[in-house]
């Protein structure tokens, strides 16, 4: 498997991604900095070993990651496929009222909630603004889910302003009007991409996490409706945070937080079978997500030039298919979790 084959986003959506896409909350100094000459070096070295897949947000370093892609983006050419996010949009503001989050760095900028329907053309233009360029491939709806707003019911209550509010029709003006090609919604929480399916029609969904070595609970329903549907799926977050980058490790991290004991005892069983095989659990973990047919790319996050290089080879290592087999046998892997590549 190679980090440049080509896949469609659907087929009914004129989209194409690279198997493995370049995820850019990390340019938006992500809980470290990450100086301006190792952010471009890594964008080219992404564009150079055949990624053509770039996402990023406003959030991202409120407004650093886009503004990183756009520069870079002025030597790519053309053939980039380009997703943004809306819901939340970027005013400037004194020092001491940076909104609070998990960047370091940043430009002094806030951010303001706003799924309405001026919310979202405002983002999106401003996005355009700072990306530098007339036209992104996806927009994405951003965190309308309970992880972000911390509540079924503040969650619920941003549904409904997108769906109320005018923020559904403002995407799909845009995506009718040929402004942008897709439309979907970026998350932690696959619960929320089914509930978004109930009101709306949505190309895509970029999932954070959720389809891992470590969680399938999404192959009871949305996986299949997704695959039935043609729905395509984005996957962020292969490593739930980490853990299935470093191993069970002291101070790993699993899904944004210090790893409790029974994730700990699980991931040490999981590489212990890849060990046997002899494959690391990073090379497993990046690959298995790819296996299921509505999983079009993968979009692990790099600072570095060696990271990106090293995370294109990861996708390369053939990993043969006892291991998988192996991992339903211990119980580690769901027995209907789909382990052969499928090409969309």
């Amino acid at each position: 498997m190679k980090a440049g084959d080509k896949v469609p986003l659907r087929a009914q959506a004129p989209v194409m991604l690279t198997r493995m896409g370049f995820g850019g909350a990390p340019l938006g100094n992500l809980y470290r900095a990450v100086s301006e000459e190792n952010a471009q070096a890594a964008l080219r070295a992404a564009h150079d070993g055949g990624v053509r897949y770039f996402d990023t947000a406003p959030l991202y370093g409120l407004g650093l990651s886009e503004e990183r892609f756009g520069r870079a983006f002025a030597g790519f050419g053309e053939d980039v496929a380009l997703s943004t996010k809306i819901g939340r949009w970027l005013e400037d503001c004194a020092p001491g009222e940076v909104t609070p989050a998990s960047f370091v760095d940043v430009p002094q900028r806030r951010y303001v909630f706003d799924y309405t329907y001026d919310g979202v053309m405002r983002s999106h233009e401003d996005s355009l603004k700072r990306l530098g360029v007339e036209a992104v491939d996806i927009l994405l709806v951003h965190d309308v889910d309970v992880f972000t707003h911390g509540s079924r019911e503040a969650s619920e209550e941003k549904i409904r302003e997108l769906f109320d509010g005018g923020g559904y029709r403002a995407l799909t003006e845009l995506k009718d009007a040929g402004r942008i090609k897709a439309i979907g919604a970026g998350v932690n929480e696959w619960q929320v991409c089914e509930r978004l399916l109930d009101e709306g029609a949505f190309d895509c969904f970029l999932l954070a996490g959720r389809y891992t070595l470590l969680e399938q609970e999404a192959l009871d329903s949305f996986l299949p409706r997704c695959e039935r549907d043609d729905i395509g799926i984005i996957l962020g977050g292969p490593y739930n945070s980490g853990i299935l980058a470093t191993g069970a490790v002291e101070g790993a991290k699993y899904n944004y937080n210090a790893a409790p004991p029974d994730i700990l005892e699980r991931v040490r069983r999981i590489e212990e079978i890849c060990t046997a095989h002899g494959v690391r659990l990073i090379e497993a973990a990046l690959q298995f997500v790819l296996h299921h047919p509505a999983v079009r790319t993968v979009i692990p996050g790099a600072v570095s030039a060696e990271e990106v290089n090293a995370n294109i080879a990861l996708l390369a290592r053939e990993i043969p298919t006892g291991l998988w087999a192996d991992l339903k046998s211990a119980g580690l892997l769901r027995a209907d979790a789909p382990i052969s590549e499928h090409q969309p």
